[in-house]
């Protein structure tokens, strides 16, 4: 027994917070990183939607998603998403909304097998998850349902190594492209976030695009839809979208920045969010991917 447990002492100790660590929340680690630690968002690469319910950041990734995400940026900049609407609510999963349909058309209200399938002129590539060749993977310390976990320039993200493939992992707050049924990929005027338990199952059978940095709260707070998947019924129930624009098309818009994955200061995050203190009389020693969120924060 004292040889099992002499041999049980190490795996212990791995799975103990640093000394440094203790009583010290994420947060706190992540309002002491140096600036070394973060990494600026591009202007380009973030949307700004205002809503009836208020204002919601959005970053885009085109490192995972170039097409998707060109076609959302020509969509904003054409003003495709002004006076548009959210057109489902579905509870602990997802908010969506809908680019102006094309002229007389209704905008989207059904889910994609029920609604007349659509051919569109230039179908885009299924950009659901891109070789992991270049690509500098950080792998988180903790096992994963799904595959192996870990972090890519701020992302939280999967890989399989087999496939030689990596993708973004559907989490709370991640933004992803509606699409019809197979083969269609969607074209970027229908966009979701995630507002529920992260729906990992989803990974790579659709597009992700993004992440809400802010305002989810207010929408993720909507009225659900009394239809299939918690679409609306009519258009006395959707919720009206004033203007969408890319950050820089406005003057003065804040600098936004998230830390990267690969600095010693994220790594004390992810070991303090495995290991919390305070309130919490037993410590998990691990978390799962969507638990690991990658600090942002706006610059002033």
């Amino acid at each position: 027994m004292r040889k099992l447990l002499l041999l049980a002492a190490p795996l212990l100790l791995a799975q103990a917070p640093p000394p440094s660590l203790v009583n010290t929340s994420a947060d706190d680690i992540a309002a002491n990183a140096p600036g070394a630690h973060w990494l600026d968002i591009n202007p380009d690469h973030i949307m700004v939607m205002d809503s009836a319910a208020g204002r919601m950041v959005i970053q885009l990734a085109p490192q995972f998603a170039p097409q998707h995400v060109a076609a959302i940026q020509k969509l904003v900049r054409a003003g495709r998403f002004d006076e548009s609407r959210i057109v489902r609510v579905q509870d602990n999963y997802v908010v969506q909304w809908a680019a102006k349909p094309e002229s007389g058309k209704e905008p989207v209200s059904q889910p994609p097998d029920v609604r007349e399938q659509r051919v569109r002129p230039e179908r885009l590539p299924a950009e659901y998850e891109r070789p992991i060749a270049d690509v500098a993977f950080t792998p988180s310390p903790f096992k994963d349902s799904y595959a192996e976990a870990g972090f890519v320039s701020g992302w939280q993200a999967a890989r399989d190594q087999s496939t030689g493939t990596v993708w973004l992992a559907h989490c709370y707050g991640t933004v992803g492209v509606g699409r019809d049924m197979p083969p269609d990929t969607g074209d970027g005027a229908e966009l979701y976030a995630v507002i529920g338990h992260g729906p990992r199952h989803l990974d790579r059978n659709i597009a992700n695009v993004g992440r809400v940095l802010a305002g989810i709260e207010p929408h993720a707070a909507l009225p659900r839809g009394t239809e299939a998947l918690g679409f609306y019924k009519d258009e006395r129930q959707r919720t009206k979208i004033t203007r969408v624009r890319l950050a820089s098309q406005i003057p003065g818009f804040p600098r936004w920045q998230m830390m990267d994955t690969a600095s010693p200061s994220f790594a004390q995050v992810v070991q303090a969010r495995a290991n919390r203190t305070g309130f919490f009389v037993r410590q998990a020693g691990a978390a799962d991917l969507c638990t690991l969120k990658v600090p942002v924060r706006e610059v002033k």
